[in-house]
């Protein structure tokens, strides 16, 4: 599975970046984003959502880290 790792990095960021990782991505492809900021984990998944991405799950990673699941949208 890949990792789009966005520790470090803020909203809008996290959204520009996961959608640039995005780009060599197969449609149908399962991954995972890791992320330190907070809001991205109410954000991210939203976004996604409404591109018509299908967010599996939305859990904790550690302490100040979550992992967002990603099924990317057939085309």
């Amino acid at each position: 599975m890949r990792r789009v790792d966005l520790r470090g990095e803020v909203c809008p960021f996290t959204f520009v970046r996961t959608k640039v990782a995005m780009e060599d991505m197969e449609p149908g492809e399962v991954f995972e984003i890791i992320t330190d900021h907070e809001p991205a984990v109410r954000d991210l998944p939203r976004s996604l959502e409404a591109e018509g991405h299908e967010v599996i799950s939305v859990e904790e990673a550690g302490e100040q880290e979550w992992r967002i699941v990603v099924r990317k949208k057939a085309d």
